[in-house]
C-alpha cells in the first residue's frame, strides 16, 4: 500500500464560480486560479500523485499554460487517474476535508462524491468528504479562502 497527502488553498474573489469537488456551489465569490481553482480535487490529485511518487500538479499541469486556463479540475483529475493506470497503480480510497467558513458545503458532499467518484471509475464508499470551519479564525475565518485537505492510498 501507498499513501500520499494534499493540500490546496485558493483565495476567494468575485465574479468566478465557486467549484468544489467538481460541483458548482451558489455562492457570490468563486476561487481565484488558473483553471477552475477546484481546492478539493487539487488536494486529491496532489494526495494521489505523492502516493505515487510523482510530482506534484503544479509541475504536471503549470498554471502558466494556457490550455489549463479555466480548465475543469476533473479533466485534470481524469489525466492522473490515467497516469496511475500507466504505472499500475489502483486508488485504494481517498479522504478529505474542505475548509471553508461560507458557504455550507453538507449538502453538496454527496454530489462532490459522486462526481469524483464517476471520474475516477470508484465506487463511492472509497471517497470520504467532509467539511469543517475554522470558527472565524485566520483569513479561512474571515471569508477570504478555502483550503482543502486530502490523502489518498494506493495498491
Amino acid at each position: 500500500m501507498r499513501v500520499g497527502i494534499g493540500y490546496d488553498v485558493h483565495t476567494l474573489a468575485i465574479e468566478r464560480k465557486l467549484i468544489l469537488g467538481g460541483v458548482q456551489l451558489p455562492f457570490d465569490k468563486g476561487l481565484s486560479g488558473h483553471s477552475d481553482a477546484d481546492v478539493l480535487t487539487h488536494a486529491i490529485m496532489d494526495a494521489l500523485l505523492g502516493a505515487a511518487a510523482l510530482e506534484d500538479i503544479g509541475t504536471q499541469f503549470p498554471p502558466g499554460k494556457p490550455e489549463y486556463k479555466d480548465i475543469s479540475s476533473l479533466i485534470l483529475l481524469d489525466k492522473v487517474k490515467k497516469l496511475l493506470g500507466s504505472k499500475g497503480l489502483k486508488i485504494n480510497n481517498i479522504d478529505a476535508v474542505i475548509v471553508a467558513e461560507q458557504p455550507k458545503i453538507a449538502p453538496f458532499i454527496d454530489d462532490m462524491r459522486r462526481r469524483l467518484s464517476q471520474t475516477l471509475g470508484i465506487t463511492i464508499e472509497r471517497i470520504m468528504v467532509k467539511a469543517t470551519t475554522t470558527d472565524g479564525l485566520g483569513f479561512i475565518g474571515k471569508g477570504q479562502g478555502i483550503a482543502a485537505y486530502a490523502i489518498a492510498s494506493l495498491d
